[in-house]
């Protein structure tokens, strides 16, 4: 058996994951240990609805585990409830936003490196079939060179969960799987619920919209002979939430991570440039790192 644990599970991913592992014979040699929350009343729902321990602590499972689910939903929480567990060296599921601060993100992946810790997570938008269908025309010049594109996705600037940073990392990451991960820099004006950000790459733009709780999701590449867009949505054949737990349980199972540590905390980095976008009223500069 496969013994993981989750921390965090106050959205739908906890639900999502357990209903997976509960109901697919596929996954029948995974074990919940236990799962977490710093918000009482979600630990119990699962609890009630799965059967599943409820951890006291979230480093209640430290040394009982084959695996780390990591799906809180403030950012700030990731780093701190991944602490316990690098030394064990087991793979982890870290949820968006990998972190906030610039600097938690790699001083995390520095850690978990050096451990060989193999990771996954980030945005579930990553495993739209869209999204995969648009980057990969990118990559093989589909119509010709990548003229620019477009992302439309929700955002809650207000959340309890970290504001701007809850929401964000979806069109973020969208942005980073179509078109690159590592846009130059960013411009970005907010206008009553509408934020609009020009990611700046080297040879073109494309452009992000965002939209306060309005959860229509859209993606589109202009190329030199084509454009071609479609809304992003999960269904039964191409699920976002299977799509990432899949990843995790080949990790699991010995697979390698998916992603660089590099890569895995760009998004980071390109959020905090737009922040300071809107804060500043300029094109702002995606900062460089290296882990």
């Amino acid at each position: 058996m496969k013994r993981i644990a989750i921390l965090g599970c106050e959205n739908s991913h906890a639900n999502s994951f357990l209903d997976f592992i509960f109901a697919d014979a596929k996954y029948s040699d995974v074990e919940v240990v236990g799962v977490y929350s710093n918000e009482p009343e979600a630990s119990k729902k699962l609890h009630e609805k799965y059967g599943v321990n409820i951890l006291e602590s979230y480093t209640d499972a430290v040394g009982k585990i084959d695996g780390l689910i990591i799906t809180a939903r403030h950012g700030d929480l990731h780093y701190e409830y991944a602490k316990p567990y690098i030394e064990s060296g087991i793979p982890m599921f870290i949820d968006k936003p990998i972190t906030i601060k610039e600097s938690d993100a790699v001083e995390m992946m520095k850690e978990l490196k050096a451990k060989g810790i193999r990771i996954s997570g980030g945005s579930s938008l990553k495993h739209d079939f869209g999204v995969k269908t648009l980057k990969a025309e990118r990559e093989k010049c589909e119509g010709g060179a990548t003229l620019g594109g477009f992302v439309r996705a929700p955002l809650d600037s207000s959340s309890v969960y970290g504001g701007f940073y809850f929401y964000a990392p979806h069109l973020v990451e969208v942005v980073s799987e179509i078109f690159g991960k590592y846009p130059a820099s960013v411009e970005a004006k907010r206008n009553g619920d509408v934020t609009s950000v020009k990611f700046n790459y080297d040879t073109f733009s494309a452009d992000g919209m965002f939209i306060e709780h309005n959860y229509v999701y859209y993606a589109c590449r202009f190329s030199e002979k084509s454009v071609k867009g479609m809304n992003l949505e999960s269904t039964d054949e191409h699920n976002w939430f299977k799509g990432e737990f899949d990843e995790f349980y080949s990790l699991l199972h010995g697979a390698d991570s998916p992603v660089s540590y590099q890569d895995f905390i760009s998004s980071v980095f390109v959020m905090n440039a737009i922040e300071r976008s809107l804060l500043s009223g300029k094109v702002e500069k995606v900062n460089t790192y290296e882990v």
